[in-house]
């Protein structure tokens, strides 16, 4: 979620690409651990990590099927 400058509306929706959450623009979290990789973004390092576990964990599931 992004507000106008003038805080009157707001912009648009940014939201973390594996969780969801809304990361606000200019917030402290925006500033400090939000991650954009390969143009997704993501609220953490955490996030972008655990996407990438997930996505092995499916591959070798389907692999084992």
């Amino acid at each position: 979620m992004k507000f106008a400058k003038n805080r009157m509306y707001v912009e648009s929706y940014i939201k973390c690409h594996n969780c969801g959450i809304l990361i606000f623009e200019g917030s402290l979290t925006d500033k400090t651990e939000s991650v954009t990789l390969n143009g997704v973004r993501y609220c953490s390092a955490w996030c972008v990590s655990w996407e990438t576990e997930r996505t092995t964990r499916l591959e070798a599931e389907v692999a084992a099927s």
